[in-house]
């Protein structure tokens, strides 16, 4: 009768006999083993393999494209966006030594600021005591041979910063606005800057300049009917958190004509027009030196967005992370900070932005920088604390390396005369390459390009034939994307469609660095001549 009936019988005659233990090898014993042998004979000597079950259908995904956060889906970063995947793809392709029909043996990354993947070189004396406050003790700063292997002056300043991060060092926790020692040295740089004194509670120490303009934002956006006033072009990070933030970007246009001005008619007719829209403008953004477009502001247009934002309460976010990178004469940089309260504009509030991964350091994995306050709400800048404190703290390794960019050695230190002169290597390097690649991009026919004074950027406008336009209409992209695919793909060189930064209607062009070496870049400058002409012929000329 099967398995079942079979067990039960044997646990049955089991419990009689542990019952009844003089029953073990009688007459009734034998009688039921006969029973069950007949039973235990028929059985299979392995028990059948089950059914297998029917397969279920697999069931949906909880998170799929409709369900996720659409916000993020609407999000761009052209910095990072399709052309650079694509040149990663290809680099790959190379590497794996199946790129012999390409006409290039390598990728000229110059779609981002990053210099010391290019070449740039770090200063040696901020490795010199990032590496003294991250050995332990014994092999670094109290080893008896450690000015035998490093100057004086970074053992020294190695172990003021190891006593201001405390006996964790590098691998703890440091408060949340970030390491004081080390905030004060930001403060002492400001206000030597600016001629104003800044009181160190109002530094926020960040890990980069985009992780304070996140947590700035985040707190600034209340609902979809905020806007945030964006200059055109503009740093794709400012339009890409704003729609991660459900808000709403208004573009103001710079003048290109005008070598990228930003005009009081240009302000007011966003703002303007962000009424009109039933939105209520909250913030404007200002980059300084520009990026992609390398225009440094005056002294007086300043003034004039300083004075704009306290008539249309507007909070004024200067993102100055370039102000070191300035190639060409005149006044200089000049900070929002410094105007507003020269002008004694009390009722601007102020967040400026500085960061270790441009200047002249360059040092982009880091992720190091800050965000200073001026004139903000206390109970908004408690919750901004709350909030920098769900991510706990700053890197140390940033923060340490923000104390070193505002505090540099001085004169009479034994690094001084080493670091004055990588400073001034590099510096003179970038102007050089900046010159060289606005020179020869506007002897390309039909290329237009401004001077780069200052960041690490040249933004030309570049002319194409109507059959280019038509061929990226047909596929679904800007005829940038179009330019800029063509381009690495005939070349290698990896630039940013200028669509990603927003620009005047009907305009087409790309963003590209002047970071590589001369040579790179004189031979670059070569490979997108004689692509622009091959493109203008393939798509109409």
């Amino acid at each position: 009768r099967g398995v079942g009936h079979v067990v039960g019988m044997l646990a049955n005659a089991s419990t009689r006999l542990r019952s009844r233990p003089s029953l073990a090898g009688g007459p009734q014993w034998r009688a039921m083993a006969a029973s069950v042998a007949p039973a235990v004979a028929s059985l299979p000597s392995k028990p059948p393999s089950p059914s297998p079950a029917p397969h279920d259908p697999p069931r949906p995904k909880v998170l799929t494209k409709h369900s996720m956060s659409q916000s993020l889906r609407k999000m761009e970063y052209a910095v990072r966006g399709d052309v650079v995947i694509r040149a990663e793809e290809i680099e790959q392709q190379l590497a794996s030594g199946r790129g012999a029909e390409l006409p290039f043996d390598r990728i000229t990354f110059t779609n981002i600021g990053n210099p010391q993947a290019v070449g740039q070189r770090p200063l040696t004396f901020f490795r010199q005591v990032l590496a003294l406050c991250d050995l332990p003790p014994e092999c670094g700063v109290d080893h008896p041979d450690a000015t035998a292997l490093f100057p004086r002056d970074a053992i020294e300043r190695a172990r003021e910063m190891r006593k201001a991060m405390g006996e964790g060092g590098m691998g703890a926790y440091s408060s949340t606005q970030g390491v004081r020692g080390f905030r004060d040295d930001v403060a002492r740089f400001i206000s030597k800057r600016d001629g104003h004194v800044c009181d160190p509670g109002d530094i926020f120490l960040q890990n980069g300049a985009s992780s304070a303009i996140g947590k700035v934002l985040t707190t600034i956006v209340s609902g979809p009917d905020d806007s945030v006033l964006l200059p055109v072009p503009q740093y794709p990070i400012y339009s890409g958190l704003v729609s991660l933030l459900g808000a709403h970007q208004q573009g103001y246009l710079l003048d290109e004509s005008r070598d990228w001005a930003v005009t009081e008619e240009a302000l007011q007719g966003a703002v303007d027009e962000a009424r009109a829209l039933g939105k209520d403008p909250r913030a404007c953004v200002l980059i300084n030196p520009g990026n992609p477009t390398g225009q440094v502001f005056s002294r007086a247009t300043l003034e004039g967005v300083v004075d704009f934002c306290v008539r249309e309460r507007l909070v004024l976010l200067a993102d100055e992370v370039y102000q070191e990178n300035i190639y060409t004469g005149g006044e200089g940089f000049v900070s929002c900070r410094q105007v507003a309260l020269d002008k004694g504009a009390t009722d601007l509030e102020l967040i400026s932005f500085h960061s270790t991964s441009k200047g002249l350091l360059g040092e982009c994995g880091r992720r190091g920088g800050y965000m200073d306050l001026l004139h903000i709400d206390p109970y908004v800048r408690s919750q901004l604390f709350k909030l920098s404190s769900s991510s706990l703290c700053a890197s140390l390794p940033g923060q340490a390396l923000t104390a070193l960019m505002v505090r540099p050695p001085q004169p009479g230190d034994e690094s001084h005369p080493t670091y004055q002169a990588e400073v001034a290597a590099i510096r003179e390097g970038l102007a050089r390459k900046s010159r060289l690649l606005v020179d020869g991009l506007r002897s390309i026919p039909g290329f237009s390009c401004n001077d780069a004074r200052g960041a690490m950027y040249a933004f030309p406008a570049v002319e194409m034939p109507r059959g280019a336009h038509e061929a990226a209409a047909q596929r679904g992209v800007t005829p940038d994307d179009l330019y800029a695919l063509s381009l690495l793909e005939s070349t290698g060189i990896c630039v940013v469609p200028a669509s990603g930064f927003g620009q005047a209607p009907g305009r087409t062009g790309f963003r590209t660095t002047f970071l590589p070496p001369e040579e790179t870049l004189r031979a670059a400058v070569e490979s997108m001549r004689a692509h622009h002409l091959r493109f203008c012929e393939r798509y109409g000329g």
